[in-house]
């Protein structure tokens, strides 16, 4: 709805702001940015304006990516951009309205499924905005369940974007969080953790770690335990194909981010957050669930069975100001892990995980050295001196290879994090390194 101010409304805004025009709203902004430029061409038709756009677009260049750190370039299967593209999915409304219809709310009640059966939770709730958003929500849900504890200890080996999206959510509270180093296997200390979660509140980790290798759950869900603490696992979705579910180790709320299922890059988003905790704390956990029901002629019918935002519930009792699922990447989620199937997906893991290993003896085998001593999956670091410049080598062949690490991780200058998916061929890795071997 559009309301015009009146002229009076205006000089008396005007007036409280301390300004005499409109103009003055804008006084700050650089005169040539507020008129149009003079050398704009004249008007084009329709054909010209989408040629145009074609040679813009014909600049973008496509890179071979060994890149990771939370977004990876995966096999997406034909279908499911086509299914997602279909108008009952791609403009429907933004399904947390009643009037949701019967498939999309039958596409969320499977999607939570297939949640639950990775994660090995109880419950999973329709999707939130992204794994970091998934993390904060999950925290905050942690804290709510042991209301006497105040503390918040996390890994270092969480995703660092991830820790500070969780630091912006729980800044009003200015409540501690501690943050638990890194051993020299490349997973979480336990005795620095066992110190430090005294008083915790939550214990989260993340499993594969953000470094790629795999945190000792087992330990970790003990110290839990003992503290009487929650623990909030941050997990990857294809991992959990191969490793053991978070909820089978005592895993209390399992977060993560849909990105790698079925999901384009996206130059970064929009991405999805999947949601799982235990039966128990199903009362506090924020989003919405698709539920299973009959209709008054005994039909199976799906509803929304749990909502928690303020405008759902009195704003005392709502758990999260989420307004709804990421639905239609919900739903690639489901298409991916629905069209390969357990097997399937193992398949994809354990493809990373030899190509990973096939380049990281390589790159071994050319100077680069380990950082850390534990096992990892398809994620790794290395280091070598000058790698930044080799990486700037690398990109000019269509190559890109690895995150530097030392713009989360100052201590870790020339230390790249490389991600190897069962995407990656043979041909592609033995040329990183030979354009590496042209250097030497």
């Amino acid at each position: 709805m559009y309301v015009p101010h009146s002229r009076e409304d205006v000089r008396f805004m005007l007036k409280a702001l301390g300004l005499s025009s409109e103009e003055d709203l804008f006084s700050h902004i650089d005169d040539s940015l507020l008129k149009p430029p003079d050398d704009l061409p004249p008007p084009k038709s329709e054909e010209e304006i989408r040629e145009l756009f074609k040679k813009i677009a014909s600049k973008n260049k496509s890179l071979i990516s060994f890149c990771g750190a939370g977004s990876y370039d995966r096999i997406i299967p034909s279908v499911i951009p086509y299914i997602l593209s279909r108008g009952e999915f791609l403009t429907a409304y933004t399904p947390y309205q009643p009037e949701a219809s019967q498939g999309t709310l039958q596409a969320i009640f499977e999607y939570q499924s297939v949640i639950c059966d990775l994660t090995g939770m109880d419950v999973a709730n329709a999707s939130v905005y992204d794994g970091a958003s998934a993390l904060a929500e999950a925290v905050l849900m942690a804290k709510r369940l042991k209301p006497k504890k105040t503390k918040v200890v996390i890994s270092q080996a969480i995703n660092p974007l991830y820790r500070r999206v969780l630091r912006t959510y729980l800044s009003p509270l200015e409540e501690p969080i501690e943050e638990v180093e890194v051993s020299k296997e490349g997973t979480t200390d336990l005795e620095k953790l066992w110190d430090l979660s005294k008083e915790a509140q939550v214990i989260a980790v993340q499993y594969p770690n953000f470094f790629g290798y795999v945190e000792p759950l087992k330990e970790i869900s003990e110290i839990a335990k003992e503290r009487e603490s929650l623990l909030v696992v941050v997990a990857d979705p294809v991992a959990l194909a191969i490793l053991k579910p978070p909820g089978e180790l005592g895993a209390d709320i399992v977060v993560g981010e849909g990105q790698q299922l079925g999901v384009p890059l996206n130059f970064g988003g929009p991405y999805v957050g999947f949601f799982a905790t235990k039966q128990e704390y199903v009362r506090q956990m924020p989003g919405r669930i698709s539920g299973l029901a009959q209709d008054i002629e005994g039909k199976t019918a799906y509803t929304l069975i749990l909502q928690t935002r303020e405008q759902h519930i009195r704003r005392e009792r709502a758990t999260s100001n989420i307004c709804t699922n990421q639905n239609l990447l919900a739903l690639a989620n489901l298409l991916y892990i629905t069209l390969l199937g357990a097997e399937g997906l193992r398949e994809v893991a354990i493809q990373s995980i030899s190509k990973a290993y096939y380049l990281k003896e390589k790159l071994l085998d050319l100077g680069f050295e380990e950082v850390f001593e534990g096992k990892h999956l398809w994620e790794f670091p290395l280091k070598k001196e000058g790698s930044f410049n080799l990486r700037e080598r690398l990109k000019e062949k269509g190559i890109l290879l690895g995150v530097p690490l030392d713009r989360f991780f100052p201590s870790m200058k020339d230390t790249l994090l490389i991600a190897v998916t069962e995407k990656r061929k043979r041909e592609e890795m033995d040329r990183v390194a030979e354009v590496i071997g042209e250097g030497n």
